[in-house]
């Protein structure tokens, strides 16, 4: 389940996606998230999709990596359909004793598990395609005019990056210290839901520990290097915008112009 998380993992290839600048991307990611909260209709949710495919077979990330990340999210999509189909009140298609399916709640559980779905996926775009570092500079960058307001803007890109950063250390400290508790008897497979969850508390202990160990090192290290957050520090790639971002920027908003003509005339999920 751990190699199942994208979130914060950079897929390492050469295409005009990861090329394109960080701002733009951030940017753009945030419009993909608001246009998925604008989606009303299956038309509108089949246009994301296309652009959310196209966007792969340009990234050249595969779209099973993409998917990889909706596994985490199996059971809180399950649940989030469940409880809208049965407890949504409407007009009644299907009833036997106490389960009632309506309408109503059938477009509800369809809407807002697909919303999740769209969500994860834009997202993970972002991350697969972006490194922590360009990322960090992209977010920096944009929060930059907020300076005038003494807004900490390289030190939020900081922790961004660092936090993006250490999600993949964690991962993988998190799967040796299961191996090594699975080698010494432990089960964190069989048993329910409770029994599973309860199997992974001595899994807290050690991973804590040697997380605030790592936060300890690499906080000496930076001392250890005089560092002081963006005080007169340069770069050594300067971010520029090109066609290809003016591009990227035209086909988003051309996805956005479509998803509201659809709302409008198509008013309707089912």
């Amino acid at each position: 389940m751990l190699n199942n998380i994208t979130l914060g993992q950079y897929y390492p290839v050469d295409s005009p996606v990861h090329r394109l600048d960080p701002r733009i991307k951030i940017i753009l990611t945030l419009c993909l998230i608001v246009s998925v909260f604008m989606i009303h209709t299956l038309l509108g949710y089949a246009l994301m999709l296309l652009f959310v495919m196209l966007i792969s077979r340009l990234s050249h990330v595969p779209v099973k990596v993409m998917l990889r990340g909706l596994k985490p999210l199996r059971f809180i999509l399950i649940l989030t359909f469940l409880l809208n189909l049965f407890f949504t009140s409407g007009e009644t298609l299907w009833s036997v004793w106490i389960i009632e399916i309506t309408r109503e709640g059938l477009r509800q559980a369809v809407h807002y598990s697909l919303r999740l779905i769209f969500l994860v996926l834009s997202t993970s775009l972002m991350t697969l395609t972006t490194s922590p570092i360009a990322l960090s500079d992209g977010m920096e960058l944009l929060l930059s005019p907020l300076k005038v307001i003494h807004f900490p803007a390289h030190e939020l890109a900081m922790m961004m990056s660092i936090a993006l950063r250490f999600i993949p250390t964690l991962m993988e400290e998190t799967d040796k210290i299961m191996n090594a508790q699975m080698a010494r008897g432990a089960d964190f497979e069989s048993g329910n839901l409770l029994n599973r969850a309860k199997a992974m508390i001595p899994l807290l202990v050690p991973l804590f520990v040697s997380a605030f160990r790592r936060a300890g090192d690499l906080a000496m290290a930076m001392e250890a290097r005089c560092y002081h957050g963006g005080e007169h520090r340069t770069r050594l790639r300067v971010l520029r915008i090109g066609r290809n971002d003016v591009i990227a920027c035209l086909i988003v908003a051309a996805l956005l112009a479509l998803i509201i003509l659809e709302g409008i005339f198509v008013p309707t999920l089912l």
